[in-house]
């Protein structure tokens, strides 16, 4: 492997392009709620896939913990024998690292939106199985089926490229739309952002590292305050007859199409985010 292609690297792409899916992935629960008509087994199942999606995006922290450690020694040793050329260079190629660590999570949401059918076929099963066994850990553990496990592989579908023409924002808040673009780009460089910072500030590195959950604690307030209620409560309309199946159908379809955008947006926001980062760490650091 060269200097850039590191295992830690490909580590952490595969981490965040698997947990980006699943994030995605959950979305499919509110349909599964209405079409089975278990809108609280399926709000349970939702927040735990959520739950587990946003544990899972710490799992490659320590990847981006490595990733950072060589690059502050780099450049450590670089300045110190005054190649400030070399240093600014091994900051630039950790730059295009952990962009490329947020794009492999761009791939992942992508991918968590073509594979929605197939999420949804996986809920209503997972609906099904807790009804039998009054169990999300007995349910669980029948994926470990082998007949369970053949199912769910040939259950893989894409949705068919005609259908996504019926799909309308215009029945969708707009503040749904624009908050979980905002949320999504947010969440998407929570944790590189403080490292990035680290790396860019090393006098508060771990100071910087640390805000990472401060930063991830309020996109997670901000989905709670914007997007959940709201997609819940359009979901709940959905199964009171209020509104048409096609509606939750459109919100499944925008949510995931907007989280594709906020975490493109999440490019943007990523160096900028970083220098603020080290800002408040500073901050914090000055405090007597």
């Amino acid at each position: 492997m060269s200097d850039f292609w590191t295992a830690q690297l490909v580590l952490a792409l595969a981490l965040n392009l698997v947990v980006q899916t699943i994030q995605i992935g959950a979305y499919a629960a509110r349909l599964a709620g209405v079409q089975s008509g278990r809108i609280a087994t399926s709000i349970s199942l939702f927040n735990l896939f959520v739950l587990a999606s946003r544990l899972a995006n710490l799992a490659y922290a320590p990847m981006l913990g490595t990733l950072s450690d060589r690059v502050a020694h780099a450049e450590r040793a670089a300045r110190a024998v005054g190649q400030h050329a070399l240093a600014d260079a091994a900051i630039h190629q950790f730059d295009w690292q952990i962009r490329s660590i947020v794009l492999a999570g761009t791939a992942g949401t992508a991918l968590g939106a073509l594979l929605l059918p197939t999420f949804l076929h996986l809920f209503l099963r997972g609906i099904a199985a807790f009804e039998r066994l009054r169990s999300i850990p007995k349910a669980l553990l029948r994926l470990f089926d082998p007949r369970v496990m053949l199912g769910i592989l040939r259950s893989p579908r894409l949705p068919p490229l005609a259908s996504l023409t019926r799909f309308s924002p215009r029945r969708l808040p707009t503040e749904l739309l624009v908050g979980n673009v905002i949320v999504t780009g947010v969440y998407a460089v929570g944790v590189v952002a403080s490292v990035y910072a680290s790396v860019l500030e090393p006098e508060v590195a771990r100071t910087a590292v640390l805000l990472s959950g401060v930063v991830n604690g309020i996109a997670t307030i901000a989905f709670s305050l914007i997007v959940d209620p709201t997609s819940a409560y359009i979901t709940d309309q959905a199964v009171k007859g209020e509104r048409p199946l096609s509606d939750v159908k459109s919100m499944v379809f925008y949510l995931s199409l907007t989280a594709i955008v906020g975490t493109l947006l999440s490019q943007l926001i990523l160096y900028p985010g970083a220098l603020l980062i080290g800002g408040v760490a500073h901050l914090v650091n000055s405090l007597h």
